[in-house]
């Protein structure tokens, strides 16, 4: 499905903008639900129930296994919109992509996952990878994993494993099992994204079969133009979205304040400053920009795909710059509203505080790092980038 295609009724992507997804965000937005996710440091369930049944979690997987099949710039338009109510509940939403790393697995495998329902969740605690021992029935799995977000609702879990050999580690994989088999201990303790509930698991002498495990950067062994999609890029863009919604949430914060409101000081009000017009103007513009450079480098490798062609190291390219980008400018445009509320965008309970804190924790994940601008400007000079940046 090209992206500019009008979806199948009843898919996800066709959710959006429908009473049932507003409810949804109008839920999540409001400050007794968000207070909530910080307190608890996590999502909670009913939430993530209802994640479900609009779709959010099919919506990437293959309709030969039941699900809508969508593009990637429908599903990050989907986080993008759940981010702007919340940017915690679009980052655990994200993982909805949790089919595009388990399409690695054997096809058998992916199957058996899938045969109750399309609407898997799905989390994971890649590092570090854990040396495991090969015993009978698959590899013994032992150890801690962190930044495991979205475990806390999750069905299944993949964690990062480096199978023994001897005396040498073979390549790094993932072992997927179920979430049963994880204990979490609550380790999140951080200024932003704070509901996301990225806390450690703990797994003591789980054994997983080899056929549920699979070579983590490894080639899917689905077939679908979805699976033929950098991978990495996507996990990149469907986090990068989340800076993106935050940051148009800042803004329409930022223009509530303005209605009416009287400075203490007695100056106008936000709305009719010269200076606050310039620079939401700014912001607006920069925000809007930056937008549509990551979807247009989004179509523009979906389109190559749809027409059989594979999506060149160029396109790729842009699909890592336009994200680190991205979500540099959401950074910004938050601040600078936050900056142009006075001071009531300093209290801890002003939705901008909150907005500004998630902003910034989305550029410290490390596939945002300063490390994808000297990657990018290698390729644009021909040279080739460190490893696995493509």
């Amino acid at each position: 499905m090209s992206a500019f295609e009008t979806p199948k009724i009843g898919s996800a992507y066709a959710a959006l903008g429908g009473e049932t997804f507003n409810q949804l965000l109008d839920d999540i937005r409001t400050r007794a639900r968000s207070g909530e996710f910080d307190q608890q440091r996590y999502i909670s369930q009913d939430i993530i129930e209802r994640f479900r049944a609009l779709g959010i979690y099919r919506a990437l997987v293959p309709q030969s296994l039941g699900g809508d099949e969508c593009s990637p710039a429908q599903f990050c338009e989907m986080i993008e919109e759940i981010s702007r109510a919340d940017g915690s509940a679009g980052w655990v939403a994200s993982f909805g992509m949790g089919v595009v790393y388990l399409s690695a697995l054997p096809v058998e495998t992916v199957k058996q996952l899938y045969a109750e329902s399309p609407n898997l969740i799905f989390a994971g605690g890649i590092f570090p990878p854990q040396p495991a021992e090969m015993v009978d029935g698959g590899f013994s799995v032992n150890g801690r994993w962190k930044f495991s977000s979205g475990c806390m609702g999750a069905d299944v879990v993949g964690v990062g494993i480096a199978p023994r050999e001897g005396d040498k580690l073979g390549l790094p994989r993932m072992a997927v099992m179920p979430a049963s088999k994880a204990n979490i201990e609550k380790t999140w303790d951080v200024v932003g994204l704070i509901g996301t509930g990225s806390h450690d698991l703990l797994i003591n002498d789980a054994v997983v079969a080899e056929e549920f495990t699979f070579i983590r950067g490894g080639s899917s062994n689905l077939t679908e133009p979805m699976f033929r999609y950098p991978s990495l890029s996507f996990a990149t863009q469907v986090l990068s979205v989340v800076g993106l919604g935050v940051a148009r949430a800042a803004l329409d914060e930022l223009k509530d304040m303005a209605s009416g409101r009287v400075s203490v000081t007695g100056a106008p009000n936000l709305g009719k400053r010269p200076i606050v017009q310039v620079e939401l103007a700014k912001a607006e513009a920069a925000l809007r920009a930056a937008r549509c450079f990551f979807y247009d480098a989004i179509n523009d490798a979906w389109n190559t795909l749809l027409l059989g062609n594979p999506v060149s190291v160029e396109q790729t390219n842009l699909l890592r710059l336009s994200s680190t980008h991205a979500v540099r400018v959401a950074a910004e445009v938050t601040r600078t509203a936050q900056m142009l509320s006075g001071m009531t965008g300093v209290y801890r309970d002003s939705p901008l505080s909150r907005f500004v804190n998630d902003s910034l924790v989305v550029t410290q994940h490390a596939f945002m790092g300063d490390i994808t601008y000297q990657n990018a400007g290698a390729i644009f000079f021909g040279e080739q980038p460190l490893p696995g940046y493509l």
